[in-house]
């Protein structure tokens, strides 16, 4: 059974705007993430990616695209695959972020998520691998988002 978020991406990715439109609805369930203007790109179980605009508004003082935006691409990207692949009956939270900055963010990124299928039976923790990748292909940020895998009450 798809969750509401996966059932979303379904219904908008194939008609023309359907990506904003999801980007769009996303940001308004979760508005935080707004301040980024994610456009999601793929919402599947166990991946999930979105472009993150390099603009005034998420830039530090040197033009590069601030840290902590970077992360809140990170962790749009981890909860729209939370919320595509958590299983039924469960529920998950983030438990914390560890991420490495390796190079200057000085385009668009590509921020993404991933996990393993097998580490959702496994639970309660559950590690989702993200990283930031600019427009040349250089990875910018990686880590680890650590979520907490729990049966809903």
């Amino acid at each position: 059974m798809a969750t509401q978020v996966l059932a979303m991406w379904e219904k908008f990715r194939g008609v023309p705007g359907g990506q904003r439109a999801f980007s769009l609805a996303f940001t308004w369930k979760a508005p935080y993430f707004r301040s980024i203007r994610p456009r999601f790109v793929q919402v599947s179980p166990n991946y999930t990616c979105l472009v993150l605009p390099k603009r005034r508004a998420v830039q530090n003082h040197i033009g590069t695209v601030h840290a902590i935006a970077v992360c809140n691409g990170l962790e749009a990207a981890m909860g729209a695959l939370a919320e595509a692949t958590v299983p039924k009956g469960k529920r998950w939270l983030p438990k914390g972020m560890e991420v490495a900055y390796l190079a200057k963010s000085t385009s668009d990124l590509t921020c993404s998520a991933e996990t393993d299928p097998d580490a959702w039976a496994a639970g309660p923790d559950v590690p989702v691998r993200v990283k930031a990748t600019r427009d040349d292909g250089t990875v910018v940020v990686e880590g680890t988002i650590n979520l907490w895998v729990t049966d809903k009450k």
